[in-house]
């Protein structure tokens, strides 16, 4: 299975992008363009029409270019609409943040993820997780901000976590040692 887009995509979308700076989908906004990230960020929420100098899409069906990644940070029970809307447009990998699944006892919303997933055969982290982070590309999805959360410079290191608690301790810890990941 190639899971290059996770680590590699050139052209994301972040969908739930909020003009505050305290929340998660701007934290996402804001790690991508502190970390140097190259390629293309395309934003969405049907609320504005910039944010921070991006315009600010009400859909992803809106985005004209083809999108590698979808990074998902909407309150759980518009999370269904959104995977629908990025099958869509074709996004065949997505990074869903949003929590209040499963994990809350909400089974009913999972299965109806689940069905879309497959529905739409759409690759997907999460939801209810800290995201992916690649150094090399300078690929961050972490939703914690870079001044509570260090990132390790590049180096060959390759982690892969079910506990965003212990992934972000590995992450500090790695940074704090100069060790380095991909």
């Amino acid at each position: 299975m190639n899971l290059d887009n996770f680590f590699c995509a050139k052209n994301i979308a972040i969908i739930g992008v909020s003009r505050d700076p305290k929340k998660v989908g701007h934290v996402i906004l804001r790690n991508f363009l502190d970390g140097g990230f190259q390629g293309k960020i395309f934003i969405v929420n049907p609320n504005a029409d910039k944010i921070i100098g991006y315009k600010a899409y009400k859909s992803v069906l809106d985005i004209e270019e083809k999108i590698d990644l979808a990074v998902i940070s909407v309150p759980a029970p518009a999370v269904p609409e959104v995977v629908r809307e990025c099958g869509k447009k074709g996004i065949r990998d997505v990074i869903i943040v949003s929590s209040g699944f499963k994990e809350e006892g909400n089974y009913s919303l999972d299965k109806r993820l689940e069905s879309l997933l497959k529905k739409y055969k759409i690759r997907c982290i999460g939801p209810n997780c800290l995201g992916c982070f690649d150094a090399h590309t300078k690929l961050d999805t972490l939703f914690l901000p870079r001044y509570r959360l260090s990132r390790p410079k590049e180096g060959g290191i390759s982690f892969v976590c079910q506990s965003g608690a212990i992934g972000s301790a590995i992450l500090d810890l790695a940074t704090e040692q100069g060790y380095g990941f991909s």
